[in-house]
Parts: C-alpha cells; structure tokens; sequence
C-alpha cells in the first residue's frame, strides 16, 4: 500500500493521546463516583455495566477516526491488470538431449505440454511467438494473437542435434523488432527462453541477453532437467544435465527472471506465473472511498451504540 499524501498519516499519533485521555477520563469519573455516591443506594438502582457496554463506543470512534485519517492521505493499492498489448516470445530447446526421460514422459514432451497449458492461460490480447532451436534457429511463427497457431507449432516440435541457443534468442529478438514491440514508447515484450543444454553452436547466449537488455526486453529462462538425465547418442550414453549457471546468467544480464524445473509439474506451475506475470500489468488504484466509508460506518455504529446504552455520545 502507498499513500498519495502521507503527512496525513502524523495525525495518527494523537490516537495514542486519545486512549490516554479517555482512560484518565475514566478514573476521573470512578474516583468522583466513589467519593461522592453512597455505593449501596448506586448498586441499588443501577444494574451493573459490563466492559464492552462501557469502553466499545469509544473504541469504535477511535477506529473510526484512524480509518478516515488513512483516508486523508489518499491511500492506493497495487492490481493486477490484463495488459491491453504485449508481446511474448517463446524460445524452446529442440536439441537431442530434449529426448532424455529423467523428466516424464520425457523432457521434450513435457516443454510442449506446458507450452501448451501456456498458451492456453494468457490473454487473447497478447500477441505470442514461437522460435524452436537445435543446430540452427527456426522461427516457427512469428508473434500473433492466434494462439492456435503457435499450438499448432508447439505439436510440431521434434528434437534435432546440437543446441544454438544464442541463435534462438537472436531470432526471437528479431521477430520482436518485426512486431514494432520492446523498447520504450512501444508495446513491452519479453522472452521465455526454456533449454537443458550448454550451448553448442552459433552465438554466445550471454552476449544476447546484453543485447535483450539494451532493448528492453527481459528474458525469462526455465532450465529443464535433472543432473541424473542421459541420452543415447548410437552406441554411446551421454549425460546432458542442464546448465543451469549459463541460463541464470542470462536472465540476470537482461533483467529477466531465472527457474528450474525437475519434472513436469513443476514446469507447469512455472509457466502458469510467468503466464499470469508476463500477461498482466500492475496499476495503482486508489481506495480513499473504502477507509472513507468503514471510518463513517464506525463512527455511526459507536453513537448509536452509545446512544442506546447510555443515552449520550461517548
């Protein structure tokens, strides 16, 4: 929460003073009682009064005026919004060790599927992209607010060799730059760059990302895998455990933001925030009206009560 005119809120320390007054008040008023009023002829004709009956008007105008002092200062909320465009590319590794199966059923298969679910979350208004790499960069669909389309692509990934993911995010920059988006006075866009493996061929992915940055344009990495995977490459067992240090790297340099995934699930919970993230925008709301109604439904709910039970205002 922050506040538009904050100074407001010094007013704040007079509650402290209040309660101080209305409890010496209150002595005040016992100590007279007791001195000056035989005690049996008040039990007598007064029923005894509980605590709540005594002290909940007071307390009650005492919230209410903290709540119409927040009020004051104008305070607002941050929200969620949908953004009304954006670009969203996403980059995904087709290499060979996308066939390991440390990640059921197997890396590849699970990366398409929660592409899938991905695609599925955002809103229709954000324009999607799909790059997919192996040796070289393919840029499968170009950004479009045609989410079957990029489904479509998404069913038709197939593993390759060799891993360029440098040339990937190169491509994805460039569809990006086509699309009039990234940079300031345009339309945001940001990358979701998700690859196990160690770059093999093309461009350096780090130097990319400086790249991203310059244009404003973060890249999110999801680094898929266990270090138990392994790939049979002909007679040979490979390992290809993911390289999670190059994919923080380039998410740090272009001001994007890093994860990892072990299995399938957690690569769906991942693409769901980075879904509901990247979609949506915060906006500040201000929420003067609510204090400013809650203060008053106080105050008037501390002098009726007030009213009813001692037939004055506290």
């Amino acid at each position: 929460m922050s506040f538009e005119s904050p100074w407001f809120l010094l007013a704040l320390l007079l509650i402290p003073l209040a309660v101080l007054a209305y409890l010496a008040a209150q002595r005040r008023s016992q100590r007279y009682a007791t001195r000056f009023t035989n005690l049996e002829v008040l039990a007598a004709v007064m029923p005894g009064t509980s605590v709540l009956r005594r002290h909940l008007p007071a307390a009650l105008l005492l919230l209410a005026t903290a709540a119409l002092i927040f009020g004051l200062a104008r305070p607002h909320r941050s929200v969620a919004v949908p953004r009304e465009q954006a670009t969203i590319m996403l980059v995904t590794d087709a290499s060979a060790s996308m066939d390991a199966v440390d990640v059921k059923p197997s890396r590849l298969a699970a990366a398409k599927e929660s592409a899938r679910s991905f695609t599925s979350r955002v809103a229709k208004e954000i324009r999607l992209g799909l790059v997919t790499f192996d040796e070289s960069a393919t840029l499968v669909a170009p950004p479009t607010r045609e989410h079957d389309t990029i489904r479509d692509g998404i069913d038709d990934i197939s593993s390759g060799a060799g891993t360029a993911t440098g040339d990937g995010l190169s491509t994805a920059l460039e569809a990006i730059r086509r699309d009039g988006a990234g940079g300031r006075g345009k339309p945001p866009a940001a990358i979701v760059l998700l690859s196990d493996g160690k770059t093999t061929y093309g461009r350096d992915p780090v130097e990319v990302a400086r790249e991203a940055k310059r244009r404003g344009i973060p890249i999110n990495t999801v680094a898929l895998g266990t270090d138990e995977g392994v790939v049979q490459i002909g007679p040979n067992t490979l390992a290809v455990p993911p390289d999670r240090e190059t994919m923080k790297e380039i998410a740090r340099v272009s001001g994007g933001r890093y994860s990892a995934s072990r299995n399938e699930d957690q690569l769906k919970d991942i693409y769901a925030r980075l879904g509901s993230r990247l979609a949506n925008e915060t906006e500040q709301q201000e929420i003067t009206a609510a204090f400013a109604g809650g203060g008053l439904l106080l105050l008037l709910a501390g002098g009726l009560l007030s009213l009813r039970w001692s037939g004055r205002l506290p």
